[in-house]
């Protein structure tokens, strides 16, 4: 049976989020003969999540602080699934957002990535939706980072064609890239760098997951863009690197 490896790399303080991302996961209508299993990775010292509930989850504790791109790894590490998917623990999928993915990779079986479009949701419980920067479809290798290239400067500003945080991956080919790198902000962001380089994708029509906005996402602390500037450099860098690099 084939599997798809859901990692959520959590940390103190969103206990009562990683269970609402629990519930989404619960609800998730899967395509015959697929089954899920939720890899949750605590980045803490101590553990305070409590999982019980959810039978598909699998629960590691790091034992020290380490940050969203290590816990992701680790996560990694100990997924099953030919199919990995990315849910951070305040975010929220919808009932067949698993299941356009993994159709996707069916329809299209040269792909090695599906992003998929998102709405906001906000605190008052309602939805923000937002008009696609690209067409979905098939995307060839290196369209993504053309996008990058041509609109996102080493400052940062500018959006990415799609949201980067829920994509859905094949796992060898995460694991061939060196997964989720050191780098201080969009950890997305540079390993899509690498994957959309090497490897054609799919973005979906479909809008299969919920952004929570909320006073305590990491983007909204005070000083997270002061490294992007530096963090988005080194995405620029690494685009085109393996453009002018040598080839074999």
């Amino acid at each position: 049976m084939p599997v798809i490896s859901v990692l959520t790399p959590a940390h103190p303080g969103r206990a009562e989020y990683v269970r609402e991302a629990g519930e989404s996961l619960a609800r998730q209508r899967l395509p015959e003969g697929w089954a899920l299993e939720w890899i949750v990775q605590e980045d803490a010292v101590t553990a305070e999540l409590d999982l019980a509930a959810f039978p598909f989850a699998r629960h590691e504790l790091n034992g020290e602080r380490l940050g969203i791109a290590i816990t992701r790894n680790l996560a990694l590490t100990r997924a099953s699934g030919e199919l990995v998917h990315v849910l951070d623990s305040d975010d929220l999928l919808l009932p067949d957002a698993l299941a356009v993915a993994i159709r996707a990779f069916q329809d299209f079986p040269d792909i090695h990535w599906v992003a998929t479009q998102a709405d906001d949701l906000l605190p008052d419980g309602s939805r923000k939706a937002f008009d696609p920067l690209i067409p979905p479809g098939r995307l060839e290798a290196g369209a993504v980072n053309d996008y990058v290239l041509a609109h996102i400067g080493d400052h940062g500003m500018g959006r990415w064609p799609f949201h980067h945080g829920c994509m859905t991956m094949r796992a060898d080919t995460v694991r061939a890239l060196g997964g989720w790198a050191a780098i201080p902000r969009s950890e997305d962001g540079l390993l899509l760098a690498a994957l959309c380089e090497v490897a054609p994708g799919y973005f979906t029509p479909e809008v299969t997951w919920l952004v929570r906005q909320h006073a305590t996402r990491t983007s909204r602390s005070g000083d997270w863009h002061r490294l992007l500037p530096q963090s988005m450099a080194m995405i620029r860098r690494r685009i085109e690197a393996m453009r002018t690099g040598p080839r074999t």
